[in-house]
């Protein structure tokens, strides 16, 4: 079976895509899974519209943090939970996978239709999959899954039935409407502009930029186009019953504030800083992660070739010129941003999959060693602190992946095929490191979890929503806020609230006289300038792994409660 596996590479890359399947879809109810901390804000939003029994207006319990996005996001959360009765991580997030790994088979149909050859179908999905930020945002609750599967659709379209779509005067322009349309019900209204650019120039690429001959025969698609999806997007206002809140937390808060500079000038944030045109620049590698290096190469190999591109390689080309030109304009500018053309990006990558020079590829594997020496690095440290952490498989997997790794860097034959691979089980050693602090040693127990039930309990909180995790650890209490920033001693909380959770060194003892409810492993995030400095010079157990405890106070409560910092 295993040298049948080897020497058919159908049957390799068929492999290679169920080892997709199972990393995206292994720890996914995971506490500490790669994400952004808008998730907790849209599970906080799509918790309280379920619990309203209403559809819209959308619902919070945080103030102007209602309509942050249009409503399809939160009526999937809604749908996948049946209504907040299964209220957990996975329930929510799953649809999210969907829409990452459909994105994926839309790039393995294209890769098969525009060469003829399955195996570029397969490096074209691979290595979308293998970018970190399809990991980071295409798994969590996040709009990032299903935008990027709606605004790619429309170019998968018209790549994939070519001339025909291009000619088509109806059919396909109201196809390509709902499209656009869906995508804007997810994200914003303002999603039509790098679309509708990139689709005008589309068009115009394929009437050779005779102006002309565009207006007359490709103008009025995009008329349509625009009043389909723009009219779809207004169903919202249309049956929401409060839709001046919409407009003034939605239209003017969330869009319109995008090119408020916030501080200093137009010009210096375009020039300097985290939201520069730098920083967008970037954001291309930046996105593949691990994959950094081919992406770069893919540039540099694309300007060399400038005049000896396909029509294809062409139109995936403007489609992320589109989007990086669009998004270069508002003041806030990110890498995440360009997250829609990722799979264009992938899709160039395995065009010149064998263009791109083998010694590119090594440097991604030496990267991928190198991460999996420091998951391996910190998984010993943390055994010498609490025994019993990592059992065999984890070690298992960190050898076959090391294995791999060396392999493909020895056996030039190997390399392109493997790099996908090594890099989608780097991903999985990260998940597999990250296990023990989802598994019972990072979750109270069901005793801790009964002795707080329908109990007030105060947990800290470093982002708005975050608290929103802990329904899910302490489902049946009622849960507060405290600001984790503000520097208190377990004294001081102890003074303010009868019971509480707190952060503390893995050694460390807690309060005196506390009853101590329950502990957990945990991840500490967003630390200080201090401590990342001490993390630096070594101390990274000391800051970045914690113990969390529930504790309840000897203490009347006589201080009021402090203001909840994170909502």
């Amino acid at each position: 079976m295993l040298s049948r596996l080897i020497a058919q590479p159908s049957l390799r890359y068929f492999a290679a895509g169920l080892l997709a399947l199972f990393v995206y879809f292994f720890a996914l109810d995971s506490l500490h899974i790669p994400r952004n901390g808008d998730e907790e804000v849209y599970a906080h939003i799509t918790r309280v519209t379920a619990a309203s029994g209403h559809w819209l207006p959308l619902q919070s319990d945080m103030p102007d943090m209602r309509n942050t996005k249009p409503p399809l996001l939160f009526w999937q959360g809604v749908a996948s939970t049946q209504a907040g009765t299964q209220w957990d991580w996975w329930h929510l997030r799953f649809p999210s996978v969907l829409y990452t790994l459909l994105t994926a088979g839309l790039l393995w149909l294209l890769g098969k239709r525009l060469t003829g050859q399955a195996e570029t179908g397969w490096v074209a999905a691979l290595t979308f999959l293998a970018f970190f930020s399809t990991y980071r945002f295409g798994r969590p609750f996040l709009v990032n899954p299903a935008e990027t599967f709606w605004f790619f659709l429309p170019f998968f379209t018209l790549l994939y039935w070519r001339e025909r779509a291009f000619e088509s005067r109806l059919w396909i322009p109201v196809l390509l409407g709902v499209e656009v349309g869906i995508g804007l019900l997810y994200k914003s209204f303002a999603l039509l502009a790098p679309i509708g650019f990139a689709l005008a120039w589309w068009y115009l690429h394929q009437r050779d930029y005779v102006w002309r001959h565009f207006i007359a025969r490709d103008f009025f698609k995009l008329v349509l186009i625009a009043a389909l999806s723009l009219s779809m997007f207004a169903l919202w206002f249309v049956f929401d019953p409060d839709p001046q809140a919409v407009w003034r937390e939605f239209v003017v808060g969330e869009n319109a504030g995008k090119f408020d500079p916030h501080g200093g000038g137009y010009w210096a944030k375009l020039l300097w800083g985290g939201s520069s045109l730098w920083a967008l620049v970037l954001g291309y590698p930046m996105n593949a992660g691990l994959l950094a290096f081919p992406v770069a190469a893919l540039f540099v190999l694309a300007y060399r070739r400038r005049y000896r591109l396909t029509d294809d390689e062409k139109r995936l080309w403007i489609w992320m010129a589109a989007l990086f030109i669009v998004f270069a304009l508002p003041s806030q500018r990110s890498a995440r941003y360009l997250l829609e053309a990722m799979p264009g990006v992938a899709l160039l990558c395995a065009l010149n999959w064998q263009r791109i020079p083998r010694w590119v590829f090594v440097l991604t594997l030496v990267v991928c060693g190198m991460a999996l020496s420091l998951f391996a690095w910190l998984a010993l440290g943390l055994q010498q602190e609490v025994s019993g952490l990592y059992a065999w498989d984890y070690w298992l997997v960190w050898a076959v992946s090391m294995g791999l790794v060396g392999l493909a860097i020895v056996q030039a034959s190997w390399t392109r095929e493997l790099v996908n691979v090594v890099a989608l089980l780097t991903l999985l050693g990260l998940a597999l490191f990250l296990r023990p602090f989802d598994g019972a040693l990072g979750h109270y127990s069901a005793q801790s979890v009964r002795a707080v039930q329908d109990k007030p309990v105060w947990v800290s909180c470093n982002f708005r929503a975050h608290d929103e995790g802990y329904r899910m650890l302490l489902k049946g209490a009622q849960i507060h806020a405290y600001n984790e920033n503000a520097v208190l001693s377990m004294q001081d909380l102890a003074a303010r609230y009868p019971r509480f959770t707190y952060k503390l060194p893995l050694q460390a003892p807690v309060c005196e006289g506390c009853k101590l409810l329950g502990q957990r492993l945990e991840i500490r995030s967003r630390h200080s300038n201090a401590e990342l400095k001490a993390m630096l010079h070594g101390a990274v157990f000391e800051h970045l792994f914690v113990k969390e405890v529930l504790l309840e106070s000897p203490l009347t409560v006589l201080a009021p409660p402090l203001t909840e910092g994170c909502r």
